[in-house]
């Protein structure tokens, strides 16, 4: 065999190795769930929310609750180990998740609030912006959130969609162009707003109501309002008390809180 071969003959080899570990590390993942803590996992946004419902909810029942958030590649391998709940911040991004946890059925999602798309400008708002037709005058400087298609975020395609809503090609075009960063998540958004010193961030209401030091909220007009939900998916072997966290999670207590920074639930206050 020629050096060429030898080198093919390795190569081959070594792949099939580390395809045989990868396969192997993903087998030695077993899902258990019944370990006295309700384990909550999802992407950061709505943990503050979680965090303040858990809290109140541990205090009256004693029920231990561990709020996990991140970019997912921060919590996923725990999360095949022993989530109760994992949380999407859009249908979209449950989607994407349900294909890493095999243990969660897409038939148990449930949607429990849904928030606004907003814009997010400097505290003060220097440039004066009142709405979208802002956004779209020369010169400005916008970030907003894409997936780039390797990222799960709930942001993707929310600027294309509030600039497109009233089927003006022009609008999308001219918006476009004043887009300064496509951060991947809303974590590196919010980064590159303060950082950049953006003039406005496509964001969600939420962000805003939880930094109000940095940011403050400017609505986007009825006619190109874009509104995407929370959901729940718990998988049918969590931990008994899960459902008891679940009751909890979208009674009018924890709907409270959740109105605080943003969302709306089904229950009337």
């Amino acid at each position: 065999m020629n050096k060429y071969g030898s080198k093919v003959l390795l190569t081959s080899i070594m792949s099939i190795m580390v395809a045989s570990t990868a396969l192997t590390a993903e087998e030695t993942v077993k899902y258990e769930p019944r370990d006295g803590v309700i384990n909550l996992y999802g992407a950061g946004g709505p943990h503050t929310a979680f965090i303040r419902v858990a809290k109140v909810f541990t205090d009256k029942t004693g029920i231990k609750v561990k709020v996990n958030f991140g970019p997912e590649h921060k919590w996923t391998q725990n999360a095949k180990k022993n989530a109760d709940i994992i949380w999407g911040t859009s249908e979209q991004s449950t989607t994407a998740f349900l294909e890493n946890y095999k243990e969660f059925d897409s038939k148990n999602v449930e949607p429990i609030y849904i928030r606004r798309a907003v814009i997010a400008v400097p505290i003060g708002n220097p440039r004066n912006i009142k709405g979208f037709d802002d956004l779209i005058k020369p010169d400005m400087k916008i970030v907003v959130t894409e997936g780039a298609g390797v990222y799960n975020t709930s942001g993707t395609g929310v600027w294309e969609d509030i600039a497109g809503r009233l089927g003006k090609l022009s609008d999308v075009k001219t918006f476009r162009k004043n887009i300064i960063v496509y951060a991947k998540g809303s974590g590196a958004s919010f980064r590159a707003f303060k950082t950049q010193k953006a003039d406005a961030w496509i964001t969600w209401a939420h962000w805003p109501l939880t930094h109000p030091k940095d940011a403050e909220i400017v609505d986007i007009s009825k006619e190109r309002a874009i509104y995407r939900d929370l959901t729940v998916v718990t998988n049918e072997k969590a931990d008994p008390d899960t459902r008891k966290f679940l009751s909890f999670l979208k009674g009018k207590e924890a709907l409270k809180i959740f109105q605080s920074e943003g969302w709306k639930g089904l229950l009337g206050l």
